[in-house]
Order: C-alpha cells, then sequence, then structure tokens
C-alpha cells in the first residue's frame, strides 16, 4: 500500500492555520486535526467550528483524530461536515460498531484509535468495520512526546491481522513520528503516518513531509510485510482475472 503523510496541525501555529495547510498542500496526502475535550485527554485543542472554517482554506482531505468523551455523539457530525476520514478512540467509545457505521453513513472513512497500552487483539473483529487503524506512539495529549519503542511489537501484531482480514486497512502511527523514528514504524507495519512537530517545527514544511515520505517510502519496500502483502494482492488479481 502506498505511504501516506499527513502532518499534524497541532504542531501549527493556530493563529495561522489556513496559511500552515497551505504550506505542506503540495506535499501532503491528508492534514491531521487532532480535537481535544479536555475530558478524556488533559487538554483543549480545537472543535467542529474551526474544522468547518478550515475545511474552506484547504485542499488537502482533513483527517479528524477525535479524542473526546461521547464519540457515538460527535463522529459523525464531523464527517457531515466535511472531513473525509474521523476516527474515534476505542477507550472512550461505549458502542464502537454504531459509531463507525454513523460515520460511514455520513460519507467518511470510519477509524479506531488505541492508546499505546490497549492490546489490539481485542479489536480483531471490528476490522471488518474500519477504514482505519490509529496506534498511539505516544500518551494522547500532547505534541511534542518522545517515541515509545513500546508500541512497535503491537504494530507488527497489528499489521498480520490487517493481513489477515484482506489488508486492505490503513495503519496509522501518530506522536513522535520523525525522521529518527519513521522507518522503524514502516519496516513494522504502518502506511500512514502523522507527524507534527517534524513538520511544523523547521522552516520549510513541505520539504520536512517529502523526506519523511522518502525515509517511509524506503523503509516499506524492504519491509517483508510489505513484500508479503504485494504478494497477497498479486494473487488476488489471478483469482478474479486481473
Amino acid at each position: 500500500m502506498a505511504v501516506q503523510i499527513a502532518p499534524s496541525i497541532l504542531a501549527a501555529d493556530f493563529a495561522r492555520l489556513a496559511d500552515e495547510a497551505q504550506a505542506v498542500a503540495d506535499a501532503a496526502d491528508w492534514l491531521h486535526v487532532d480535537v481535544m475535550d479536555n475530558h478524556f485527554v488533559p487538554n483543549l485543542t480545537i472543535g467542529l467550528p474551526v474544522v468547518e472554517a478550515l475545511l474552506k482554506h484547504t485542499s488537502l482531505p482533513l483527517d479528524c483524530h477525535l479524542m473526546i468523551e461521547d464519540p457515538e455523539r460527535w463522529a459523525p457530525k464531523y464527517a457531515e461536515a466535511g472531513a473525509a476520514s474521523v476516527t474515534i478512540h476505542a477507550e472512550a467509545a461505549h458502542q464502537p460498531v454504531r459509531a463507525l457505521r454513523a460515520i460511514h453513513s455520513a460519507g467518511a472513512r470510519a477509524g479506531l484509535a488505541l492508546n499505546p497500552v490497549t492490546p489490539v487483539e481485542p479489536f480483531e473483529d471490528l476490522l471488518g468495520e474500519m477504514d482505519l487503524l490509529l496506534l498511539m506512539t505516544v500518551e494522547p495529549g500532547f505534541g511534542g512526546q518522545p517515541f515509545l519503542d513500546m508500541v512497535l511489537p503491537k504494530l507488527r501484531r497489528a499489521r498480520r491481522l490487517v493481513a489477515r482480514h484482506g489488508g486492505s486497512i490503513w495503519l496509522q502511527v501518530d506522536g513522535g513520528v520523525s525522521g529518527a523514528t519513521i522507518e522503524r514504524c514502516a519496516e513494522a507495519g504502518a502506511d500512514f503516518f502523522v507527524a507534527g512537530s517534524a513538520v511544523y517545527g523547521g522552516a520549510d514544511p513541505a520539504a520536512a513531509v517529502a523526506g519523511l515520505r522518502e525515509q517511509a517510502e524506503r523503509a516499506s519496500a524492504s519491509a517483508g510485510w510489505a513484500a508479503g502483502a504485494a504478494g497477497a494482492a498479486a494473487g488476488r488479481d489471478v483469482d478474479s482475472g486481473g
């Protein structure tokens, strides 16, 4: 699967969000929006009105990551507003299947996020309900945290689960993703990378995105899971007469 890069505006200048979005418009695949409510996580960022405004000023699809309580109530509203992908947290959802299906019904891709200590295996039966599985590689709530290597074995297990279910689910990592960590994530199985400080912390965000993409693509090309996924896809083409 192709590498996808989503700069996180959590690390951008909130007073210049339209300009910050434009700075990566030609380099990134998505714009990642962290919505925090100061209840599920100990931080308060932006909400639906800002997302609605941002949609008017960027050509990039929005990848909204909801770190909030009561995602069943709020997630469909982000999809209805125009977000192309909406991710909820397993730890916050009382009815995750209902929430994921509501996101789909509202026209967006549906994602499920897991905190670093939350195991992936209990959610295997939900893979058919989601388009994206996000593994947090820091504790959710604040940008700029150091990458947690302890998540890499879980990432490998998640990749195997995704492969078992057809390999069509995007496997995203978020937190501490940088030039020093992105190759390890790609080798372990990630194909969708959220980067905040590594993009907006320098003078040229677009160049930072390009550099991260190059590293991830190089690591993915040599990863065993990627070769296996390509072989499985080729096998499905043969079986279907493609």
